[in-house]
């Protein structure tokens, strides 16, 4: 309960941050498209006497006006009528500036070589601001991929952080104060710091957590100190606005040690990020981290390059090359967007096909729920108005409570409506693992598997390889595989699923490049052409009666899709529970092809002692323990003129005669086999028939008594060729 609750306030704070992001982002727009900030073109620094040019940009009005690196700038006024006061600071010059304002002349009185120059007239023009709009479209960039991993997997590790750098970086691109320094200016300005501050930080943690985890423990030492230097910047930036002469050149060191804090980070998580990919072993975390690593790289060296190093320094470089440095910060969001989609980093995919769609629904939920909160609100007001607060806050509780529901159901139908056919597939494959269990024939199962997957997920090759010994499988269905797999011995040793450590499922990205595998199993592989294999696993009995342990009875194998395209993580999550009922299935299909051998064995072995007790010239009886007749051949038939229908079940005192009845229960219980010569048997009546009567213990394996068995030679012919001869 304390989770969700915490996960529900933290959606809440994370909801209201994102959209002030947004909402402060359109004003600062608008802000920036409305006032023109005006500008001379020249850098100048604070210095004894007054303002030092040092830099001036080719074709700016101070050029044109002739003013020159080194000349030094004793006043500025709008007219030659007006006073000239000395200028000390900057922040005068740019008040001067704002209140000439654009597309007019201010008065400038250098001084160039001990010569001074009274009335140097330069000619304002707005402050080009383009490069700012190349830094939105990142930013919009980063907020939509950093919303559609927090509304499309919440609950994936380092989500939330990862959501956090995304809409951080929003705010540290979009956000441009325009020089007014009003009070939303200030907002603007105060956010852009701290947003400068807490990015490089957050990359950096997240490069560190970004591994498995055992590094994650490794790392977690230095996950604290990595905000430390932000928080440094910081301090020395209020301390700057409230204690310190707000000079130029303070105001220079302090943006040169944001600038190297900046770029040092990058390059620590660069650096990060290509350790951990040279150590990683999984083919798929080596593709995520490869990609990341190339994005960073990109973004990275052209920022130190071309704006850190040379603005430390103090080195001028053209313009043009400073904002291609900046435009090549696009490479990280697009690298990161890239891996998600096609290597499922996070386990997030399919960003630009449903990143629109459900930032939409969100939208339209968030208004219909604040819509309804309100109408509850005016209800109770109106209606109970001695409810107060009270009655105010439950009204918004229960109408949280009854929206949830509602919430899922216009989700659902956005899924159906903008990714029917993902909708459709996922469907379809949930009815057949429903459906798995009602197939108990192991071939027909397996022609189903390669058939219907196929079907679905549009892959062209598929294959089921059953365990025969732990570790040991062979290929017992395929779909798309050539007709001579069946030739090739086939290494499938890396599907090694029974280990502590083993993974939910393999991927080779390229089968014919699989270089981490030995020879044999190389071979295998791109004989299969095959990308990934799912483990069908089953529990089985343990050590102990009350453990259970999953043991693989199968592996499923499958290739891309028609067009080349690899499964998206969706996909691998389907079908990882698809394995589940597939293991079951299989597992049920060989008991049952079990039962059905061991019962057609059973059979005939009962057949063939059958066939042993018929063609025996002697009448066999069996009786259980409570002397009804189990068994009775044929013999016993003629001699009693009973049918075996008619004796089976019935007592023994029902069929045999009183005397032979007697004689039974007086040896029951002895052990042993007791014989009687020349018995007088009552078979019918007024028919004696005289014959060698046998009884003995039925037996079982385990040396229980279950029955007994009684023999009845008939004699009667013998005994009247006896007589005859011995009269003859």
């Amino acid at each position: 309960m304390q989770r969700s609750f915490q996960t529900r306030i933290t959606a809440v704070l994370l909801a209201l941050f994102t959209g002030a992001a947004i909402v402060f982002a359109g004003f600062n727009l608008s802000q920036e498209n409305r006032y023109q900030e005006p500008t001379d073109g020249v850098s100048w620094m604070d210095s004894q006497g007054g303002l030092v040019a040092q830099r001036v940009l080719p074709g700016s009005p101070g050029e044109r006006a002739g003013v020159k690196a080194g000349d030094l700038l004793e006043g500025a006024r709008a007219s030659t009528l007006d006073n000239t006061p000395p200028m000390t600071r900057v922040a005068q010059l740019t008040r001067e500036m704002w209140r000439v304002g654009c597309w007019n002349t201010i008065h400038y009185t250098l001084m160039r070589d001990g010569v001074r120059l009274p009335d140097v007239q330069v000619d304002l023009v707005p402050q080009d601001r383009s490069i700012n709009q190349g830094f939105r479209l990142i930013a919009l960039i980063y907020l939509g991929i950093g919303l559609y991993v927090l509304l499309r997997r919440w609950t994936a590790p380092h989500a939330t952080h990862f959501y956090l750098f995304c809409l951080v970086s929003f705010v540290l691109y979009s956000f441009w104060f325009t020089g007014k320094f009003n009070e939303f200016d200030w907002i603007v300005y105060w956010s852009g710091i701290a947003a400068n501050a807490l990015q490089p930080a957050l990359f950096l943690h997240f490069a560190l957590v970004f591994s498995n985890g055992r590094r994650r423990r490794r790392n977690s030492a230095l996950v604290a100190l990595t905000y430390l230097p932000g928080a440094v910047l910081v301090t020395l930036q209020i301390l700057a606005i409230e204690l310190w002469a707000a000079t130029e050149q303070l105001a220079h060191r302090l943006d040169q040690a944001a600038t190297g804090y900046q770029a040092a980070f990058y390059l620590l998580a660069a650096a990060v990020f290509y350790i951990h990919y040279r150590q990683a072993e999984a083919p798929l975390e080596r593709q995520q981290l490869k990609w990341i690593t190339r994005g960073t790289i990109l973004a990275v060296a052209p920022f130190t390059l071309l704006v850190a190093i040379p603005y430390l320094v103090n080195v001028p470089l053209p313009d043009g090359l400073t904002k291609l440095a900046g435009i090549c910060m696009v490479f990280l969001p697009l690298t990161f967007s890239w891996a998600i989609v096609r290597y499922r980093m996070m386990d997030v995919d399919l960003i630009f096909k449903r990143g629109v769609t459900y930032t939409l629904a969100t939208a339209a939920l968030v208004g219909v729920y604040f819509a309804l909160v309100a109408v509850a609100a005016e209800v109770v007001h109106t209606r109970l108005p001695g409810a107060g607060v009270w009655g105010l806050m439950a009204a918004i509780i229960i109408t949280a409570l009854l929206f949830d529901p509602l919430k899922r159901s216009i989700q659902s139908r956005v899924d159906r409506v903008f990714d029917r056919q993902s909708y459709d597939y996922r469907s379809t494959l949930i009815d057949f693992g429903r459906g798995l269990s009602s197939f108990t024939n192991l071939e027909a199962l397996l022609h189903a598997i390669v058939d219907r997957l196929p079907r679905t997920l549009l892959v062209e090759r598929i294959g089921v390889f059953l365990s025969d010994a732990p570790g040991r499988y062979r290929l017992a269905a395929e779909h798309g595989l050539p007709a001579t797999i069946n030739a090739v011995n086939l290494d499938l040793g890396f599907l090694d699923f029974d280990q502590p450590d083993a993974r939910t499922h393999v991927f080779l990205e390229n089968p014919q490049l699989a270089l981490h595998l030995t020879p044999s199993q190389q071979t295998s592989v791109a004989v299969l052409d095959m990308n990934y294999f799912l483990p069908c696993r089953v529990g089985v009995p343990g050590a102990r009666e009350w453990q259970v342990q999953d043991r693989t009875i199968a592996v499923i194998g499958l290739g891309r899709r028609a067009g080349g395209e690899f499964l998206s993580s969706e996909d691998m999550e389907l079908l990882e529970s698809l394995a589940g009922y597939i293991g079951i299935a299989l597992q049920n299909a060989r008991l049952y092809a079990s039962l059905e051998e061991k019962i057609s064995e059973y059979e005939r072995l009962k057949e063939f002692n059958e066939n042993i007790v018929e063609s025996i010239n002697v009448g066999i009886l069996a009786v259980d323990p409570e002397e009804r007749i189990e068994s009775w051949n044929s013999q016993m038939e003629v001699m009693f003129a009973l049918p075996r229908k008619d004796a089976l079940r019935q007592p023994l005192e029902s069929v045999f005669p009183r005397d032979l009845v007697e004689e039974f229960h007086r040896v029951k219980d002895q052990p042993g086999v007791h014989n009687f010569y020349k018995f007088r048997l009552e078979t019918g009546p007024e028919e004696v028939r005289i014959a060698n009567v046998a009884i003995a213990p039925l037996i079982a394996r385990d040396m229980r008594i279950v029955g007994r068995i009684i023999l009845i030679d008939d004699i009667t012919d013998q005994t009247q060729m006896e007589g005859q001869l011995a009269q003859a």
